[in-house]
């Protein structure tokens, strides 16, 4: 997805923030470190402390704005200016579609940082932290998803990583969380049916993102392209769970958490077509 050269992307409000002191010894590597990224990604738990050797912290860094975004064209060279810029058009979006709409905080994670929910870093992959109302994203797990996962990773495919987790945070402002709380594991659960909802919530950013302009009246993105969407769509496919399980040999449902790449992928586009009236994944049964 293309930002216009000339929008304004200044202001975003994102924050880069890495490891403090207390860098944990040992941990794994290679292959073994793959194993845990896999794990992480698929279960969403914190197994940071065996990937110490990738470079983590036990304590918080500083605090920096992301500096040197100001335009578009700033965002089409930088995954960061990209990451903040994208956030403007998201947080554009809600605060049009949701009434009270206040907008997350987001942290750019260099290496790996402390949360509330556990340690962030590429090997935990981008995720929404409830209680601080915060998106973490390391740009580097894009590496990780291209290598790993077999999808190029181009700008609406970060995007819509980035969309998915804001997804996550008005689920949080607008009481689904609290509606809907986590019932375990399995392909029709709450985790599930959460994971799904995101989806298509990006899916209706994707949607309406040529629409938000910036003060000037200058749209940030342009249109995307059928070839940036099915982008998109091959990253929702790449962390499927089946997908991710199929690469250690055996499927189970029952313990999935975040849905089939073909669930993932067809609510995307349930929101790409239909807006976010059409997310409604909690009322339609078995037929997810």
């Amino acid at each position: 997805m293309t930002f216009n050269s000339d929008a304004d992307v200044s202001g975003s409000g994102a924050k880069r923030r890495g490891p403090g002191g207390g860098v944990i010894a040992g941990g794994v590597g290679g292959l073994g470190a793959i194993a845990v990224i896999l794990l992480q990604i698929f279960t969403g738990a914190d197994f940071s402390s065996l990937l110490g050797g990738m470079g983590g912290g036990t304590e918080a860094g500083p605090e920096t704005d992301i500096a040197n975004c100001e335009t578009g064209a700033d965002a089409n060279a930088s995954i960061d200016c990209r990451l903040a810029g994208g956030s403007k058009s998201i947080n554009t979006y809600w605060a049009s579609q949701v009434q009270g709409y206040r907008a997350p905080q987001l942290i750019i994670v260099d290496e790996s940082t402390p949360t509330a929910c556990g340690t962030a870093s590429n090997a935990t992959g981008p995720f929404y932290c409830p209680p601080e109302e915060t998106v973490y994203i390391d740009p580097t797990f894009f590496q990780v998803l291209e290598q790993q996962f077999g999808d190029e990773a181009g700008p609406l495919a970060q995007l819509y990583v980035l969309a998915h987790e804001y997804g996550h945070h008005i689920q949080q402002i607008t009481g689904i969380f609290d509606q809907y709380p986590s019932n375990g594991a399995g392909p029709y659960s709450n985790g599930v049916r959460s994971e799904l909802q995101a989806d298509c919530f990006a899916g209706a950013w994707v949607q309406g993102a040529a629409d938000q302009k910036d003060g000037k009246g200058v749209a940030y993105l342009q249109r995307p392209s059928d070839d940036q969407i099915r982008d998109a769509l091959d990253a929702a496919a790449a962390v499927g769970d089946d997908h991710i399980q199929a690469k250690s040999g055996q499927v189970n449902p029952e313990s999935w958490t975040h849905g089939s790449s073909e669930q993932r992928q067809r609510w995307f586009t349930q929101g790409l077509n239909g807006g976010p009236g059409a997310c409604d994944t909690f009322s339609v049964g078995n037929n997810l």
